[in-house]
């Protein structure tokens, strides 16, 4: 079993993170429970999930969950959001203090525990100063409602800017950041990385089969149907079929996916979490699976090991599209990228 440190903290929690956005919507509480027990049998122990799944519904079932298990309860490592509207009124959406007071309650009594492990911001708030969400949540630390913080979604000056003013405050400092990050998304790796690397943050990758298009289950030219995310839904937001269908960089990586997948005799998927699971920073990958047979082909991936040499070819092929200044040619981040490389 891959055991990872929580980013900077002492805690410790499996490569692969069961994500349950899912339940409640995709998945009835059996179904989820199902899925539940067949990752703690494979030995995870890392859950995570937000207030806004299923408005709330997902926390329940992994309450219901815990309640009856108490072994593996103990053994859990709990991980929601805040931010999202979770109400009507003006105040029931946002990282204000009396917000995130109401959400963080909220959560605590439809998970049935007393502390949640990883309390993450699920966007940035430009209303609320941030000060007052730090205050907030070094409280939430100190009171024992939280064991640690972190964010999803923040660009590169959101953390940096967290990070400095907590510890100029002699506040809790964050220890993660849930980002989307895959094969075919690598735009963090510009500036939020090395934001979070700097802070000592470690990465809990969303998203990381780009919403299926990395499990081979789209075709060129053939638009999706049935029961698969783009199948009910093709103009998913980024993962639009339109939009990435379109570029030539999108199946490059999935031919290449595919190739070491059957050297490997194992799915285009597992070889896709693998490579994530590898890269600098990562503490560990959020499964979104909605069956127990995706769910096991996932975990699958923890027993796959790519060499240098295959980790190297699918970051060349699916290297971030050229930029212009200062991340493309002639610029800052490059020039350092070369001068590090020759030492």
């Amino acid at each position: 079993m891959d055991y990872r440190k929580l980013g900077p903290s002492g805690a410790v929690v499996t490569a692969y993170c069961l994500g349950t956005m899912t339940f409640g919507a995709e998945a009835d509480e059996a179904a989820s429970h199902r899925l539940l027990d067949d990752y703690f049998a494979w030995g995870g122990n890392f859950i995570d999930t937000a207030d806004v799944y299923g408005a709330g519904r997902s926390e329940e079932i992994i309450g219901s969950w815990l309640k009856a298990r108490p072994t593996e309860a103990r053994q859990a490592v709990i991980a929601t959001k805040g931010r999202f509207p979770m109400g009507t009124g003006p105040n029931d959406i946002g990282l204000s203090r009396r917000h995130l007071n109401q959400a963080l309650n909220d959560s605590l009594r439809r998970l049935g525990v007393e502390h949640i492990d990883l309390y993450q911001m699920h966007a940035w708030d430009a209303l609320t100063p941030i000060e007052e969400t730090l205050r907030f949540l070094d409280d939430a630390v100190s009171a024992g409602k939280i064991g640690y913080y972190g964010f999803s979604n923040y660009v590169g000056w959101h953390i940096a800017k967290a990070v400095e003013i907590a510890k100029a405050r002699g506040y809790t400092r964050p220890v993660t950041l849930q980002p989307q990050y895959n094969l075919l998304v690598r735009d963090i790796e510009l500036e939020i990385v090395a934001a979070c690397q700097d802070a000592g943050m470690g990465l809990l990758p969303w998203s990381p089969l780009g919403g299926g298009w990395l499990t081979g289950k789209y075709k060129r030219d053939q638009m999706p149907t049935g029961a698969t995310r783009l199948g009910e839904n093709p103009n998913r937001g980024s993962e639009s079929y339109a939009a990435r269908n379109a570029q030539e960089r999108t199946w490059a990586i999935i031919a290449v996916v595919e190739e070491i997948a059957r050297a490997h005799g194992v799915s285009m998927a597992q070889v896709a979490l693998s490579w994530t699971a590898a890269r600098p920073a990562v503490t560990s990958v959020i499964l979104g699976a909605r069956t127990p047979g995706q769910l096991a082909d996932n975990l699958g991936a923890a027993e796959l090991t790519l060499s240098e040499a295959e980790m190297e070819r699918l970051s060349e092929i699916s290297a971030p599209q050229p930029l212009d200044y200062p991340y493309g040619k002639g610029g800052t981040n490059q020039r350092h990228r070369k001068i590090e490389g020759g030492r």
